[in-house]
């Protein structure tokens, strides 16, 4: 465990950054999810409610562990891009861009945690890092042209 409490301290600063942008996100995806139109709307709409909520809960845990610490949660909310491009390609590429951006900050708390044996930021971290993973990898599928099994690049 961290006996200096330097540890704690970068850690309290990553986790109100991670507060941030998964707050970001909720903002982020229910402004996406009144901007879809056409015939494949619902399923969307359902699909970016559904993050938000998810960002929602992430942005909690990340406070609670921030509590947990002895800090105190971020009020702030993270950048929010807004390219006023509202075609589904766009929306998900800047979903992409928002999900590679929680990524990096979960990597930061893990090495955080590693450095200074922080057991339940590790655990957390490599939780969060899962289902970050897993949203890029849903864009990123949603990104390609049906038949197309390479990564999308961007």
């Amino acid at each position: 465990m961290d006996k200096s409490g330097n540890g704690k301290y970068q850690a309290i600063e990553v986790l109100n950054k991670i507060m941030e942008i998964e707050l970001a996100g909720v903002v982020r995806y229910t402004h996406y999810s009144l901007m879809i139109y056409g015939y494949n709307r619902i399923p969307i709409v359902d699909w970016l409610k559904s993050n938000a909520q998810e960002s929602l809960t992430h942005a909690h845990r990340a406070g609670e562990l921030v509590t947990l610490l002895g800090g105190h949660p971020s009020l702030r909310i993270g950048p929010l891009l807004e390219t006023e491009q509202h075609d589904i390609g766009d929306i998900l590429r800047e979903s992409l861009e928002h999900e590679n951006e929680s990524l990096r900050a979960y990597y930061e708390l893990l090495k955080i945690s590693e450095e200074h044996e922080i057991t339940i930021l590790e655990e957390f971290s490599r939780d969060m890092i899962v289902a970050e993973e897993q949203h890029l990898d849903e864009v990123n599928k949603m990104l390609r042209k049906p038949g197309e099994t390479e990564v999308f690049k961007g």
